[in-house]
């Protein structure tokens, strides 16, 4: 299952979008960048494209789509996964238009 949020301003950092989801309770640690491992602190390179992380309750991957961010998760994901990939694509939704 796919979100896509937009970014008039461009897209943030991946160290923006972790701020903000640690800040509403919701820790990232990064497991993949553009399909290869990474360590969990680690900060992707900006010409990134895919990030997989996971959460509390499981993973989620970051797609770059022009300017744009599609947030996924697998179809078959349980309650808690779906209510934090929802709260992701909130944050991620105040990130793409301040007020």
């Amino acid at each position: 299952m796919s979100k896509s949020v937009s970014f008039s301003q461009g897209i943030p950092s991946w160290s923006a979008i972790q701020a903000a989801a640690a800040k509403a309770l919701l820790p990232l640690a990064i497991k993949m960048i553009d399909n290869l491992p990474a360590f969990p602190n680690e900060e992707p390179e900006d010409g990134w494209k895919e990030i997989r992380f996971s959460t509390t309750a499981g993973m989620m991957t970051l797609r770059k789509n022009g300017h744009s961010l599609d947030c996924v998760i697998w179809g078959n994901a349980d309650a808690q996964l779906t209510s934090e990939w929802q709260k992701l694509v909130e944050i991620l939704s105040v990130l793409g238009n301040p007020s």
